[in-house]
C-alpha cells in the first residue's frame, strides 16, 4: 500500500488519539512506516470480537451464579483463555482442570491447588471464591 492511501478511518484508536503503526511504500517504492488512525474492517472485527469476549463473560458470569460451574470457568473467559493455555499455567493435565469446573469438585479443593488458580487470575482465594456471587 502506498503512503498516501493508508486508511485514516474512525475507530478505537482515535478515541484515545492513538495511531497504528503500518509499513507502507514511498514515492520511490521504499517500504517505509507510516501511522494510521484505523480501518473500518479492521475496526468492526475488533469490535465483534470483543462483543464476542464480552457475551461469554457474562455467560459464564451466569453459569457460575446457576450452580453450573465453578468460577474457574468465569475467570478463565475473563482473562481470555481456554482449557489448554489455563492448563498450562496451573501445571495440571487439561482433564484435571475440567474436572475443576464442576462446582462440587471445586468446592473441595485444596488451598494449595485453589491458590494456583488465585496467581495465574491475579486474585486472591477468596476473591475466587466469593466475587462473582457478591
Amino acid at each position: 500500500m502506498e503512503k498516501d492511501k493508508v486508511p485514516q478511518d474512525a475507530s478505537n484508536l482515535t478515541k484515545n488519539n492513538v495511531k497504528e503503526l503500518l509499513y507502507a511504500t514511498d514515492e520511490n517504492g521504499d517500504y517505509t512506516t507510516t501511522l494510521s488512525t484505523g480501518w473500518e474492517p479492521k475496526t468492526i472485527a475488533l469490535s465483534n470480537s470483543i462483543d464476542e469476549i464480552n457475551e461469554r463473560i457474562a455467560d459464564a458470569k451466569q453459569q457460575v451464579l446457576n450452580g453450573e460451574v465453578s468460577p474457574i470457568v468465569y475467570f478463565m473467559e475473563v482473562n481470555k483463555m481456554d482449557l489448554t493455555i489455563l492448563s498450562s499455567y496451573v501445571g495440571f493435565w487439561k482433564w484435571r482442570v475440567k474436572r475443576h469446573f464442576k462446582p462440587s469438585v471445586f468446592a473441595t479443593l485444596s488451598n494449595k491447588i485453589l491458590q494456583k488458580y488465585a496467581d495465574t487470575f491475579e486474585v486472591s482465594i477468596e476473591e475466587l471464591k466469593n466475587s462473582i456471587t457478591q
